[in-house]
């Protein structure tokens, strides 16, 4: 279940840092860790765990990790490579000045927000 795959979020993979390489099987985040930045998926898979459930997965041009700057709260969700990826990651400064400058970017991420939720309250 990709929730991303109608939004691409590629604009946010031009805006953000350097590209960070994540193998098969490595953790990006761990739920509950600190939070400052989200990641745009430029190639590759990554599943997004509670526990041992999947409870999505993104794949590219998708993002993940947006709750944590938008909430500046702990990860709500643990993240894992599920095959090897290539991420870029966006801070807090770089994510605001989108948001800020293209009322459509924020458009679609409240549209991803709200298609997750609605996942979540299904299950």
């Amino acid at each position: 279940m990709n929730t991303t795959a109608t939004v691409d979020f590629g604009l946010l993979a031009r805006a953000g840092g350097n590209a960070l390489t994540v193998a098969a099987g490595e953790t990006v985040f761990a739920q509950g860790d600190a939070g400052d930045q989200l990641y745009v998926v430029k190639s590759g898979l990554i599943e997004i765990r509670l526990g041992t459930q999947v409870v999505d997965t993104v794949g590219p041009n998708g993002i993940f990790g947006e709750m944590a700057i938008i909430e500046r709260a702990p990860r709500s969700a643990t993240a894992v490579a599920a095959e090897d990826s290539v991420l870029v990651p966006v801070n807090e400064r770089q994510f605001l000045l989108l948001v800020g400058e293209m009322p459509y970017f924020a458009l679609n991420l409240l549209r991803l927000l709200s298609r997750r939720l609605r996942l979540a309250n299904k299950s």
